[in-house]
């Protein structure tokens, strides 16, 4: 994949890790253990003292079936937490798909806005990114999250995600928004199922051939639980159990030139990244050395 980084985002050579941060009382993937906003900046503080490049802070929870929150409700949930995460010199992202929560979070010191709609959930998103030209996270994207999955019909995945992804693009470059503020990201788990999941990692390649960089978030999702269900009830392995395996795509996708991966467990990611780093690293001296 292209050497490409946002601006203003840190460059440590690797690919980053961004620490997850929901702040909504139905996650997937916690049952809303940080709904409050004091154990929610506890657990962003606690992400970043196990060194977080970036903190995704969202008070929409995006699993399958679930409803929307009230823009006022959003508000609620995000803004103290962005606040103080960002004043303890947190990188801070918000994860939303409005633009007046974008807008809010930004003046309270977010330094990123993680659009999961791509721009396609809120008309106002794509004017407010070119104004602010901070980095942006354009997702693949079908539809909200009570009706997704019945989108995820596709004649071939990759081709389709990219395709897609590359009109979003092309909708951002012509709302002004500048080429190094964007950032793709292919949508596990939105409006996919479990093999559409697996084929847009084996061939991350042709994401990143839209001259990106590309985010990854494929932590605890229930493609991996399905992988690792009980062989005897054949139930899936529950989310907060899935970090081992979340660490093994996060290697393999690092080792495809992702620039950063989000995650819930951040001190295994970040130990995971570091080691594809070394690998790739003298992986690369020894090529050089043969020729």
């Amino acid at each position: 994949m292209p050497e490409v980084h946002p601006y203003g985002l840190p460059r440590p050579g690797r690919t980053l890790v961004m620490g997850v941060v929901n702040v909504t009382p139905d996650s997937f993937s916690d049952g809303g253990r940080s709904f409050a906003p004091q154990a929610a900046v506890a657990h962003g503080l606690a992400l970043l003292e196990q060194g977080a490049d970036i903190v995704d802070v969202g008070g929409e929870s995006t699993r399958p079936g679930a409803a929307r929150p009230t823009a006022e409700e959003e508000l609620r949930r995000v803004l103290p937490v962005v606040r103080e995460l960002a004043a303890a010199g947190a990188v801070v992202s918000v994860d939303t798909m409005r633009a007046e929560v974008a807008a809010r979070a930004l003046d309270a010191g977010a330094r990123m806005v993680n659009d999961v709609s791509g721009g396609l959930a809120d008309a106002a998103m794509l004017p407010l990114m070119a104004r602010a030209q901070v980095p942006y996270v354009l997702m693949h994207w079908r539809g909200h999250s009570a009706g997704m999955q019945a989108d995820a019909v596709y004649r071939d995945v990759v081709t389709d995600v990219v395709g897609e992804l590359r009109l979003r693009v092309e909708a951002a470059l012509e709302a002004g928004i500048p080429p190094g503020c964007l950032v793709v990201d292919p949508g596990l788990g939105f409006a996919k199922e479990a093999g559409h999941n697996w084929e847009l990692l084996a061939r991350l390649a042709e994401v990143g051939a839209l001259g990106r960089p590309v985010l990854v978030g494929a932590s605890r999702k229930s493609f991996l639980g399905q992988v690792l269900a009980d062989p005897a009830t054949r139930r899936p392995r529950p989310a907060p159990s899935r970090d081992a395996a979340t660490c093994a795509v996060s290697v393999l996708a690092a080792a495809q030139g992702v620039w950063c991966l989000r995650v819930h467990d951040v001190a295994s990611t970040l130990d995971a990244v570091r080691v594809t780093a070394r690998w790739g690293a003298e992986a690369a001296h020894s090529a050089r050395a043969q020729r």
